[in-house]
């Protein structure tokens, strides 16, 4: 029989701000949907590999990564890492990627790296329902092809004053991209991150990003955590190192508003042999 899930759907998860929140909610949104059993591919590309570890991918162990998948000879023999989590894979990252923007600067196709390696036959591509880019912290030609292959964008935005500072050229970015390259990319929503209900200044900013912002934010809103800053030293998911904590419990209804918003299913109990 034909298989019957929906085509694959590539998310860039980016804001060129860091520390707020972009590798956490790559790793746990991915978690949760993984659990929800939707078959999940994490590309870490970000070359401080972050994702990586957070999934529990030793430096060691780290076999096929990003920097083979952008510059690899043949695209179709990429090979994800299993991670703890049934149904979760990631490339993971290493430092080579650090180099990824000298080194693709004279490519006239630099832009089209990723696209054309995730258009790639490969199997471990194939079986996917989601792909998850953890990009880096920056603007740079990495982000850019993660926005030129990606269906769409989820950024995370922390509760801070400076929040909205910088989102402006992440969305102009976007509506280049969009122009030259990828008319297709959509912003899949914003995210707001490290909520402290205990702070005025926290409401106040969600306030004003969902009145700058409206229906491209979440109902859904991350609150500062310690189960969440815990679980990376960890090397496993927030939500498998607490299922329970307030951090996890966010993240869960996170990957269920995403599904409703793109019209999918939980397929609850569904696992990869």
């Amino acid at each position: 029989m034909p298989d019957s899930r929906p085509a694959r759907h590539t998310i860039a998860i980016t804001n060129q701000k860091g520390g707020v929140g972009k590798t956490t909610t790559a790793i746990n949104l991915g978690t949760a949907l993984a659990a929800l059993g939707h078959r999940v591919l994490v590309i870490d590309l970000d070359p401080q590999g972050n994702a990586s570890t957070g999934l529990g991918i030793p430096a060691a162990g780290r076999a096929f990564t990003a920097y083979d998948l952008l510059f690899g000879d043949d695209p179709a023999a990429m090979r994800a890492a299993d991670t703890m989590v049934p149904n979760l894979q990631v490339i993971p990252s290493t430092t080579d990627l650090s180099s990824a923007d000298v080194d693709m600067v004279s490519d006239q196709r630099r832009l089209h790296k990723m696209q054309k390696a995730l258009a790639a036959d490969a199997p471990d591509l194939r079986r996917q329902d989601f792909v998850l880019v953890d990009c880096p912290p920056s603007l740079n030609l990495l982000t850019i092809n993660a926005l030129v292959a990606a269906q769409s964008v989820l950024v995370p935005l922390q509760c801070e004053f400076f929040a909205l500072e910088g989102l402006s050229q992440l969305m102009r970015t976007v509506q280049t991209v969009r122009a030259t390259s990828n008319p297709d990319l959509k912003i899949q929503g914003i995210v707001l991150t490290m909520y402290d209900r205990r702070n005025n200044l926290s409401g106040q900013v969600a306030a004003d990003v969902r009145d700058n912002l409206g229906t491209l934010v979440y109902d859904t809103v991350i609150p500062r955590n310690v189960r969440l800053s815990e679980a990376p030293s960890h090397a496993v998911p927030a939500l498998i190192y607490d299922r329970t904590s307030a951090g996890s419990l966010a993240y869960q209804r996170l990957a269920g508003e995403l599904l409703a918003r793109m019209g999918r299913s939980l397929r609850v109990a569904e696992t990869t042999a």
